[in-house]
């Protein structure tokens, strides 16, 4: 398969400027960071040992080297039912007008991952969405608006939050995977940063069978 012969770092700088007050989804072991790290949601157009071509949201296609040992993550759904009291959860949500959290998604860390960017802070997945990785304090049913779905106080050190997920919200969780997640058309979710001049993927959060990591 032949290479794209254009690397579009202007679009990686752009969304490294947009990304420079987040945090990542996850903690990555590393020194001292010469940039911010961003995050690319897309398909995957080629990989292999040396890069991972990704053609994002927006349009545009963007060609990053990975680092060695690069590790693979295959996203997956669970239930909601399967969130319990003391699950440590990162949620993309909406902030309410009364303080509360409206869910976009629900990710279940394993037991090994908790703690993981532990604390509430802005995101992207949409405009004005945040984050909170935290603990389940407490769990109750959410009906009054006829439409059932969850509601939990989300616990963190330094602040709690309380959470509603809409019923048909995506709740998932992830595993190690392999590169052979990483074929063309494949959804993923790149974690990457600039190093030594040239975009570079940390990580990535990948679906199996066309399923979107929904981060």
């Amino acid at each position: 398969m032949n290479q794209p012969t254009k690397l579009l770092r202007a679009t990686f700088l752009a969304a490294t400027l947009a990304s420079a007050t987040t945090l990542p989804l996850l903690a990555l072991a590393q020194n001292a960071a010469p940039s911010p790290m961003v995050r690319i949601r897309g398909t995957v157009v080629f990989a292999d040992a040396r890069q991972v071509i990704v053609k994002d949201r927006g349009g545009e296609v963007v060609s990053l080297a990975r680092v060695p040992d690069m590790p693979v993550s295959e996203v997956f759904a669970i239930k909601l039912a399967d969130i319990k009291q003391g699950s440590f959860i990162g949620t993309a949500a909406m902030p309410q007008a009364d303080g509360s959290q409206k869910a976009l998604e629900v990710l279940v860390f394993p037991e090994a991952a908790r703690g993981t960017g532990e604390g509430h802070f802005p995101w992207d997945l949409q405009p004005q969405s945040t984050m909170t990785n935290a603990t389940v304090a407490d769990l109750a049913a959410a009906t009054s608006d006829g439409r059932g779905g969850q509601q939990m106080r989300l616990s963190y050190k330094g602040g709690e939050k309380t959470l509603f997920v809409p019923r048909g919200t995506p709740v998932v969780t992830f595993r190690p995977g392999t590169d052979a997640l990483l074929v063309p058309g494949a959804k993923v979710l790149v974690n990457a940063q600039e190093r030594n001049g040239t975009p570079t993927a940390l990580r990535v959060l990948a679906g199996r069978n066309g399923f979107t990591p929904p981060m």
